[in-house]
């Protein structure tokens, strides 16, 4: 039917090459009172966001927001430029905003600088180590690849193709650990420089190989004696952008089944596999190491906990045990890392995509959640962009399309921008990329003399280059000494303060850097986030301890150190603290100096990132009832994330199947009135019957407000209910959808963490009439028409005409109106100059929610061109008639 499409078609598109931020198109949309912002419209029922140019696809998700409030992913086109959400989804046009890993992309923001120095101060240089994971091995390597049929996934209309390149030690004798890598979201198809999110690919374009750029890390664990297989993702890049999870489960399955096949091939059915799977050497299954890069760092994630407690109905049989995961830049929307699975996390301190760093949650968000000897670590790599980890998505080194991420963000920025000093080049970053892939994939397969390179040991591998990579890290062999929250008792100048809050509890002002901080990534939009606190150390004179008392004395056992992470403010030096223990007695035992510099500060939030201090605990073997913090300096501030007791060595994790939490939907009716209150299913399976604690979450789509509370889960249980309210009247209305989030908080895994209560709209439209308010004007004026509503409703209804040749008379053409509102409907200039109905011009309005009408204008311009009357003729769709809008001379 002939409606508003023309609103959202565009001007032929750019491909950016990432060098600059992406602008949007100069808008002024028509409609009833303020001006929605530039780029944006509304047309057939959706709002709408157009750039000027491709955005490049990446792995944060680009977001609608209102205000602070975020009202969803939309679904794109396939060039990547134009962005829309079903308006049912949105409570607010208010100050809208598009967002992508924090960034905004509707404007060019003006960023804050860092005012502390001229030049960013290095970070010191680490000791390197004698083992160095980056030398090559013993053995020669072979490679090719295998094509299978192609899979067909739950939520996938497409199937999703089944191919890898392998890497494998050439003449190595018995099974062989199998290292799986897998890309993150990059384009799926291209034709020379021009690219698209598609799947498949459509004629004249190929797939993009993102599988092929991790062939030197592939190269070098090979050469070291492992099978290396690296998969292809472009069906589940092509296919996610509307799934709840972002896609984690579908690769999650993606992985499985590539596993599967190796076990088949490692076992009886070795003589049907792919040549160079024969080639190689048996793999042992008992030893596999998983690696993803951005969104497929958290689809490993999902695929780590799926072979412990696979899903509800999965038929994917697990005969294979993850020791290990590598994750790089990872995307982890969920906050649900598997707790029990060793982990190491690359956050690169110049992520331009997944820019909120919130793989920091692979290990914050494991504490207290498992048995806590799992290691889980993250590596701050200063001056490491998102893409260049991968040789496909590195400019000089891709076949197809690639770009550096951090351009589009500032490529002035002291410390990531273009020349900085302490920026990497591709080559530097691949390098130092590779030897920490190998140090985690030795480190657990039983090597414990690469652990220091992780664990906040503080050395560096020497192959590794001039990358400077710090590193603090949860589990292993460390006890929990203080772990602050409200019940900890405070002197001194210390308060505890909330890490996800927008009250003044919070740790550090929005605005104190780009971003907050890292550690305190909200899980979606539930803010405030309880349960997540950190220790606010402030002084103003050297000498007076600040102190900090767990509400219970704990033991230390046998640690040999005290190791505290600790955030101190970006460039400050000298940071220092005497360290001293009390025990349950009062006496104090002095434990020394512990001390740190702030990390380079350009303007993102990787600058508030808490670095490993380690202080010997000498002879202390008491309770541990309080610690004392003295400065050493004049005055300062810092941030306790928490304090353990550590000694060297990686347990064996022995990881078991947690029970799994599972948040199950629900669509009903609305009801004319009063209020009905729904159980939404939150499925308990798997596990060996212990019980845990949850994070419950409301969201409410219209209000933007949420709700958080714990949930305890008692052992046994397979399904607890969660109440939602949905009350009703008789108003039309759309999209009163309530969501579900969970989030593991004791002795759990959460797998399919939000629901959705879809509420059925049972109410009529309301009537639409619409009737001149102004149809005739000199020229200059605005033609006027106004869509009446039979009654108010609290739905967005939409109004749309669209310019038919007129019956008789001169009709209006591209120059008689207002440049700006012809830009805005068809993207195109006055020139070359054609009657309106031949230049696919469809004016719009709409009746906001609770308002009775609306107004549809023409907005016309003067000249100097002597001329008779000219008309318009406006056919309304829905039936609503044809209009005709006279312009005088």
């Amino acid at each position: 039917m002939r409606r508003l499409f023309g609103a959202v078609l565009l001007a032929a598109a750019l491909v950016i090459s990432g060098t600059g931020p992406v602008a949007a198109a100069p808008v002024v949309p028509a409609g009833p009172g303020a001006a929605l912002p530039d780029g944006w419209f509304v047309a057939g029922g959706k709002l709408g966001w157009r750039a000027e140019r491709q955005v490049p696809a990446g792995d944060a998700a680009v977001e609608f927001w209102s205000g602070e409030r975020r009202l969803g992913v939309p679904a794109f086109t396939a060039d990547h430029t134009t962005f829309t959400l079903d308006l049912s989804r949105v409570f607010s046009l208010a100050d809208l905003s598009v967002r992508t890993g924090g960034r905004r992309l509707d404007r060019v923001e003006a960023l804050p600088r860092r005012t502390a120095a001229p030049t960013p101060s290095p970070a010191p240089t680490l000791p390197a180590t004698t083992t160095d994971p980056g030398v090559k091995g013993k053995f020669k390597t072979i490679s090719g690849g295998y094509a299978l049929s192609s899979v067909t996934l739950p939520d996938y209309p497409e199937p999703v193709e089944m191919e890898a390149v392998v890497v494998a030690p050439k003449g190595a004798t018995g099974p062989r650990p199998l290292a799986l890598f897998l890309h993150g979201r990059h384009p799926t198809c291209y034709s020379g420089d021009d690219w698209t999110m598609q799947w498949p690919c459509s004629e004249g374009t190929q797939p993009i190989p993102s599988h092929r750029g991790y062939l030197q890390a592939q190269e070098l664990l090979a050469s070291q004696g492992w099978i290396t297989v690296s998969i292809s993702a472009n069906g589940i890049n092509g296919q996610d952008a509307g799934l709840e999870d972002a896609g984690a489960q579908g690769r999650s399955s993606l992985v499985r089944e590539h596993l599967a096949r190796w076990a088949d091939w490692s076992g009886t059915g070795r003589a049907g596999a792919p040549a160079i799977v024969r080639s190689a050497p048996r793999a042992d299954m008992g030893q596999v190491f998983l690696m993803g890069h951005s969104r497929g760092g958290e689809g490993v994630n999902r695929a780590a906990m799926d072979s412990l407690t696979p899903p509800p109905g999965d038929r994917i049989a697990t005969r294979w045990t993850i020791r290990g995961l590598m994750l790089i830049g990872p995307t982890i929307f969920g906050h649900d890392p598997v707790p029990d699975v060793p982990s190491v996390t690359i956050l690169p301190g110049c992520d331009g995509d997944v820019a909120d760093l919130q793989g920091q949650m692979f290990v914050d968000a494991t504490r207290g959640v498992g048995r806590g000897r799992a290691l889980h670590s993250a590596l701050f790599m200063i001056g490491a962009n998102h893409n260049y980890f991968n040789t496909e998505w590195t400019p000089g080194q891709a076949v197809a399309f690639a770009f550096d991420d951090w351009a589009g963000w500032d490529p002035d920025d002291p410390v990531c921008g273009t020349g900085a000093p302490t920026r990497l080049t591709a080559a530097q970053q691949q390098d130092a990329g590779v030897t920490y892939i190998a140090a985690a994939a030795r480190l657990f397969t039983g090597e414990d003399r690469m652990r220091p390179l992780l664990d906040g040991s503080g050395v560096r591998a020497p192959s590794a280059g001039p990358a400077r990579v710090l590193s603090h890290a949860l589990g292993g062999n460390r006890v929990p000494a203080l772990l602050p929250d409200p019940a900890t008792v405070t002197g001194g100048g210390a308060r505890i303060c909330a890490l996800v809050s927008g009250d003044d509890d919070r740790c550090l002002a929005p605005r104190a850097t780009y971003f907050p901080s890292v550690h305190g990534t909200p899980f979606r939009n539930t803010v405030p986030e309880p349960g997540r606190w950190a220790a606010d150390v402030s002084w103003s004179s050297a000498g007076t301890p600040l102190t900090l008392a767990p509400a219970r004395p704990v033991s230390l056992g046998d640690s040999r150190d005290l190791a505290l992470r600790l955030i101190v403010p970006p460039e400050s030096t000298g940071t220092r603290f005497g360290v001293t223990i009390v025990d349950t007695a009062g006496r104090r035992t002095v434990l020394g100096d512990a001390a740190a510099d702030g990390l380079p500060a350009g303007m993102m939030r990787a600058s508030y990132w808490a670095q490993e201090l380690r202080v010997p605990l000498g002879g202390f073997r008491g309770r541990m009832a309080g610690l004392e913090l003295t400065p050493r300096t004049a005055s300062g501030q810092a941030w306790l994330l928490d304090a353990w007791g550590y000694r060297p060595g990686t347990p064996d994790p022995r990881p078991v199947a947690l029970p799994r939490v599972d948040i199950g939907g629900l669509t009903v009716t609305e009801g004319d009135t009063g209020s009905v209150t729904y159980q939404v299913p939150v499925r308990i399976s798997g596990g060996d019957g212990g019980g845990g604690r949850l994070r419950l979450a409301i969201l409410d789509r219209l209000s933007g407000g949420s709700v958080t509370w714990q949930a305890t889960v008692a052992p046994g249980t397979g399904l607890i209910e969660v109440p939602v309210d949905v009350p009703g009247d008789t108003l039309y209305g759309e999209g009163e959808a309530q969501v579900v989030l969970a989030k593991a908080e004791q002795g759990l895994v959460v797998g399919d963490y939000t629901g959705v209560v879809n509420v059925l709209n049972d109410d009529p439209m309301p009537v639409v009439t619409v009737a001149p308010v102004t149809d005739t004007v000199a020229e200059g004026g605005t033609l006027t028409w106004r869509a009446t509503l039979s009654t108010r409703a609290e739905a967005w209804i939409p109004v749309d005409a669209w310019a038919v040749p007129p019956a008789d008379g001169t009709e209006l053409s591209t120059r008689d109106v207002d440049p700006d509102w012809l830009w805005s409907l068809t993207g195109r200039e006055p020139d070359p100059e054609l009657p309106l109905s031949g230049a696919d011009v469809f004016p719009y309005t709409f009746v906001e929610p609770g308002e009775i009408s609306a107004d549809l204008t023409v907005p016309t311009i003067t000249d100097d061109v002597a001329e008779g009357p000219e008309t318009v003729e406006l056919e309304f769709g829905n039936d609503l008639g044809t209009f005709r809008g006279t312009v005088t001379d």
